[in-house]
């Protein structure tokens, strides 16, 4: 986890990503502090941005498998949310907002289908939403969608610590939208949206992280998809764009103007399942 600069040479890995397509997106409810159902939305919009993003993740060599979207659950396109996947196991989510626990079963049958070993959460836990794992743990986000009572069944059932970090900012309700894996050692996060607690927690784990400003953050810049070289990122982060360019990285901006209407970036759309074989 040592510093980084612009001679950094990075190597990227190829990824497998669960997304559903957002064929019945739409702001419908409030459960977050982006989403106002006043605010018009274009559903054809959307789709385009999200087979954009469909079309990059497949251009650049990963494996991009689909779920079926259900007609009553208009955020079920933030596949990340659906479970949390390592090693052939997949936790499944237990929602907090009644308007999304329905996606839990059809995220369970998916994997069931599919030959996982599966385990529904019992508390609160919106899968990689609030679960992201690098340097052989899992850091795990807590405070607003997932209960810190859920971390001792998540190690259990994924084996791997968990670290629990608080989040305090109501618009960083997910760890995904506050912190990002960029590769297998690295990581980037917004120190606002944690508790002092957690903020030095992360600077004892990762003391060579970097650390990005509020006005990328909100932008959605820390909800991307890296492959350890490439970045996927919201189009309005330029400034971070640039700093990952002198990091090393390869960024790649995208409109997921749409999505985040509903408090999402590109990660939201994806959830990393086993990476396929070389």
């Amino acid at each position: 986890m040592g510093s980084t600069t612009i001679s950094a040479v990075r190597t990227a890995s190829r990824r497998r990503f669960l997304m559903c397509r957002p064929t019945y997106f739409a702001v419908e409810y409030a459960i977050n502090p982006w989403m106002d159902p006043t605010r018009p939305v274009d559903p054809m919009l959307a789709i385009e941005q999200w087979e954009a993003l469909r079309g990059v993740l497949l251009g650049l060599g990963h494996v991009v498998n689909l779920i079926d979207p259900v007609p009553v659950l208009p955020d079920m396109v933030f596949a990340a949310n659906g479970a949390t996947v390592l090693d052939g196991r997949a936790l499944v989510s237990a929602f907090r907002h009644p308007q999304r626990a329905p996606e839990s079963g059809a995220y369970e049958k998916w994997f069931r289908d599919r030959g996982y070993e599966v385990r529904c959460a019992e508390r609160w836990n919106e899968g990689e939403g609030d679960h992201l794992a690098v340097a052989g743990v899992v850091l795990a986000g807590h405070g607003f969608r997932t209960a810190a009572s859920s971390h001792a069944e998540t190690a259990d059932y994924l084996g791997r610590p968990v670290i629990g970090l608080t989040l305090v900012d109501p618009r960083f309700y997910h760890l995904d939208t506050a912190l990002a894996v960029l590769d297998d050692e690295q990581i980037m996060y917004w120190p606002g949206a944690f508790s002092p607690a957690s903020r030095r927690r992360l600077h004892s784990l990762f003391p060579h992280a970097l650390r990005v400003e509020e006005h990328d953050a909100v932008q959605f810049g820390l909800n991307l998809i890296s492959d350890g070289h490439h970045v996927l990122l919201p189009a309005p982060a330029r400034s971070l764009a640039a700093r990952l360019a002198t990091e090393g990285y390869q960024p790649l901006a995208l409109d997921v103007s749409e999505l985040a209407k509903a408090g999402g970036g590109p990660k939201c759309c994806v959830l990393q399942l086993d990476r396929p074989p070389a």
